[in-house]
C-alpha cells in the first residue's frame, strides 16, 4: 500500500497534522503498518511538492495542518479505482532464501523450511488471536464502527497471507521430498 495514498485518504475528511495522521493511519490499519512521524512528514512534503496537499494553517496548539487539494482528491479517486498489483514480488526474501539454500552445499534446505514453518505458525496464531479479539470487541456505543471494520479488513488479509505461506511451505516440503532435496 502506498503511504501517500493512505495519507490522502485521511486528509480527504479534513485538515490534519502529521502526528494525528500517523495515529489515525495506525488505528485504521490495526497497526499492521507502523509509521514513524518523520516518515509521515517526509511524505507530506512530497505530497505538497506534487500539489496533492497544501498547508492549511495551524491548529490551536500550533501544529501545522495539511489539507488535500482537488488534484489530491483526483489522485485518491484514481487510486481507489485502480486494482492493486499482484501480491508479493519476484524478489520475495523467503523464496530467494529457499532457492539459495537448495543450491548451497552444506545447507539443509529442509531445516530452513522447518524453521520458517515454526515462525509462520506462530505468526498465524498471533494474527488469528488479534483478529478474533477484534471481532469479539463490541463497537463503541453499539454504533457503526468504520475504523473497526477497517482494522478487521487488514487483520483478515494478514491472517490469510500467513496461512497461504504455510500452504506454500507444505508444497516446498513436498517438492523437496519428491526431488531428493
Amino acid at each position: 500500500m502506498s503511504i501517500r495514498h493512505g495519507l490522502l485518504a485521511l486528509l480527504d475528511s479534513g485538515p490534519r497534522y502529521g502526528y494525528q495522521l500517523r495515529t489515525e493511519f495506525e488505528a485504521r490499519t490495526g497497526s499492521a503498518w507502523p509509521l514513524n512521524v518523520g516518515q509521515v512528514y517526509t511524505t507530506l512534503g512530497r505530497l505538497e511538492r506534487d500539489g496533492l496537499v497544501a498547508a492549511a494553517g495551524e491548529d490551536e496548539a500550533g501544529h501545522s495542518l495539511y489539507a488535500v487539494t482537488e488534484a489530491g482528491r483526483a489522485e485518491l479517486r484514481s487510486w481507489f479505482g485502480t486494482p492493486a498489483g499482484p501480491v508479493g514480488s519476484p524478489r520475495d526474501e523467503l523464496a530467494i532464501k529457499l532457492a539459495m539454500a537448495a543450491t548451497t552445499p552444506g545447507v539443509d534446505v529442509r531445516e530452513v523450511v522447518r524453521a520458517q514453518r515454526r515462525r509462520t505458525a506462530e505468526t498465524v496464531r498471533e494474527r488469528v488471536r488479534s483478529r478474533d479479539e477484534a471481532l469479539a470487541a463490541p463497537a463503541p456505543g453499539g454504533a457503526a464502527d468504520p475504523e473497526g471494520t477497517a482494522r478487521l479488513l487488514v487483520m483478515e488479509r494478514l491472517v490469510l497471507r500467513a496461512e497461504a505461506e504455510m500452504r506454500w511451505l507444505d508444497r516446498c516440503e513436498d517438492l523437496l521430498a519428491g526431488r531428493g532435496g
